[in-house]
């Protein structure tokens, strides 16, 4: 209990500090690299898609020239050329319609060319028909080149997972790890699937608008572009305000879950002690911290389209007063203002677009960033290649003046030496906090040691790669592990090569495990989840230490391997483990004395040094500290008789 509760009450969780969006949001792009081919034809695909859209607009406006002209030529008699109209017009006093005509190109007499205008009108179809295609063909090669990227960054994250040690996990809730490695990556493929092709068509429909725009009329360019500073200025202010709530937004996701993954794993002990009251209040004040920063981060980017919307209207306005003026003086034809009455939405669009996915763009950082911390935590040091291993693995150890401290300021261990020979079993007794794990931890290279070395059939274990050593060790821990599985597909997870249905029941036999599980519904196939249901809290050990005997290994630890079986088994896994032993180096940590009565050494730690060592007789001969130990639980076992 006091473990998850007292990480509960500190909340735990990664350091503090504002998104750099500029260097995450330019690790993220470096990462589609590989995908250069995908991404070279997507840009044609949307360079295409984007010229031939742009395009649209100019051949509509065309078709609106020529009905135009159609219904203003049908007003005049034929026979006259249009000079001879618009002369006529302006003898009359209509001078400023004949301005306005000028820039018609119609034929008195003729009405509409409905063929000229199918003509174009089907062309102006291909044309968007074709900017369609190409588009669906690039949203394609978005989602490729997006769900390519996401796989290798998830297989970087476990590969980095991998080689984190054992402090980065000792400091951090399992449910924040978890989230970084699950709701983050998803955040950032969400983002760039619903952003990632809609930018570049926004940025090119921008650059392809704007072109056209000043082709159309230079100054109508300039009146639209009037709006961009305060466009720019919207977005920009808008964004810094977005961009920290989206920061605390996915920290606070990641706190809730570590949250609710301890209160779930932990739930009998909340129930047991009474604090599911207290656990709730938890979580509505971690679930509120993440509704205020998930409504702040969407407040502050939603209020950017409608204030870009606001903008482009002002910017419609302005062109079409405008437009309207330049029609009226002759200088342009009223398809030309149509189109450009288009482009300039077609401008605006992209622009609110861009400012719109803002919130997206930052959520995607955001997270980002929290991946590449996780990418950039210093990892445990290298194996050394190529690594060194033993002529024979043998099983004989060797301690030499060993130190370790997890506090840099709080020594454990100190000069600690010891020699193991092959075959012996040596078990580690002593009070809780004496050091009696971490010297197992130091020997798998969980830790490495802060100095000394610990020698495995004479060579350096820093030497040796971790695979290579652990390959040599088998280990069954206090608390056991199983996955959702058959339970002999649990047992067989011991062994490194494939093994036969009947290695493994031999193995569950030497661990006395055999006779509970034939009396399941379906034996060695009944399936368990990964909370181990349906068995006892013993026989899920019982299971873990046939895979441990699966494993064959030279060395055996067991840290209080026998502490959750009863006594009965207790001493029926003694003897299995006397005949395991055989050949084989065991170490044991035990706090009931009474099992390690029959190993070869008796190593009585306190305060990370060895005070006394020697087998069980001699031990209580010498009335040390063994022998207290040893006196007390005596004591308290006829005490628990009485």
């Amino acid at each position: 209990m006091a473990g998850p509760m007292g990480r509960m009450m500190t909340g735990g969780g990664p350091d503090q500090h504002s998104l750099d969006f500029k260097v995450s949001g330019g690790r993220l792009v470096a990462r589609f690299k590989p995908e250069r081919l995908t991404l070279y034809a997507l840009l044609f695909c949307v360079v295409v898609s984007v010229g031939l859209s742009v395009a649209g607009p100019k051949i509509l406006g065309e078709a609106t020239d020529l009905v135009f002209a159609g219904i203003v030529g049908r007003q005049f008699e034929p026979g006259m050329t249009k000079e001879q109209v618009l002369a006529a017009m302006r003898e009359r006093g209509d001078g400023q319609i004949a301005d306005m005509l000028h820039s018609t190109d119609f034929t008195p007499g003729q009405g509409i060319d409905f063929s000229a205008v199918g003509n174009v009108l089907l062309f102006a179809l291909a044309v968007f028909v074709v900017a369609g295609l190409l588009m669906a063909v690039a949203t394609r090669l978005v989602n490729r080149a997006v769900n390519r990227t996401m796989y290798r960054m998830r297989e970087d994250v476990q590969a980095k997972l991998s080689r984190l040690p054992l402090s980065y996990f000792d400091k951090r809730q399992r449910g924040e790890v978890l989230s970084r490695a699950t709701n983050d990556i998803d955040n950032i493929g969400q983002t760039l699937q619903q952003s990632m092709g809609q930018l570049i068509n926004s940025v090119l429909t921008i650059i392809g608008v704007l072109a056209m725009m000043f082709w159309v009329s230079w100054l109508l360019a300039l009146v639209a572009l009037v709006t961009v500073p305060l466009s720019f200025v919207v977005a920009t202010r808008v964004g810094k305000r977005s961009q920290p709530h989206f920061v605390q937004q996915w920290r606070s996701t990641g706190k809730l879950n570590a949250h609710v993954e301890e209160m779930y794993t932990g739930h009998t002990l909340v129930k047991v002690f009474g604090r599911q009251e207290e656990s709730a209040k938890q979580f509505a004040e971690q679930n509120e911290a993440l509704y205020e920063a998930g409504f702040k981060a969407q407040f502050n980017s939603g209020i950017m389209q409608p204030l870009m919307l606001f903008v482009s209207n002002i910017n419609y306005v302005l062109v079409a007063v405008v437009g309207g003026l330049r029609v009226a003086s002759g200088s342009l034809s009223i398809g030309d203002v149509q189109a450009f009455i288009q482009y300039s939405r077609q401008f605006s669009m992209p622009l609110t677009q861009v400012a719109s996915m803002a919130n997206l763009v930052q959520s995607g950082v955001a997270s980002a960033e929290r991946i590449f911390e996780l990418l950039d935590a210093e990892e445990q040091e290298a194996d050394p290649v190529p690594g060194v291993r033993p002529e024979e693995l043998r099983g004989r150890v060797a301690l030499e003046g060993v130190s370790f401290r997890y506090d840099p300021e709080k020594p454990l261990i100190e000069d600690l030496s010891l020699t193991v020979e092959p075959g012996h079993t040596v078990a580690i007794v002593g009070p809780t906090g004496a050091g009696k794990t971490t010297l197992v931890n130091l020997l798998m290279r969980f830790y490495d040691v802060s100095s000394g070395r610990i020698a495995l059939d004479g060579v350096d274990i820093a030497r040796m790669s971790r695979d290579e050593l652990r390959a040599g060790i088998g280990m069954v821990l206090q608390d056991t592990w199983l996955f959702g599985g058959t339970i002999a597909e649990n047992i067989a997870y011991g062994a490194s090569r494939k093994v036969t249905r009947g290695e493994i029941e031999e193995a569950a036999r030497a661990a006395h495990a055999d006779r509970f599980i034939r009396t399941l519904p379906d034996g060695y196939d009944t399936v368990i989840d990964d909370e181990g249901s349906g068995v006892s809290a013993g026989e899920k050990q019982l299971i873990t230490i046939a895979r441990a005997f699966l494993s064959d290994p030279v060395i055996l630890v067991l840290d209080e391997a026998t502490s959750s079986v009863d006594t009965r088994t207790e001493v029926l896994i003694q003897k299995a483990m006397a005949k395991l032993a055989h050949g084989r180096t065991s170490f044991v940590i035990a706090h009931r004395l009474s099992t390690i009565r029959d190993a070869d050494t008796i190593l009585v730690m306190e305060n990370g040094s060895i005070v006394e060592q020697g087998a069980h007789g001699e031990l209580l001969a010498a009335d040390g500290a063994y022998a207290r130990l040893y006196k007390a639980q005596f004591a308290q076992a006829v005490a628990e008789v009485d």
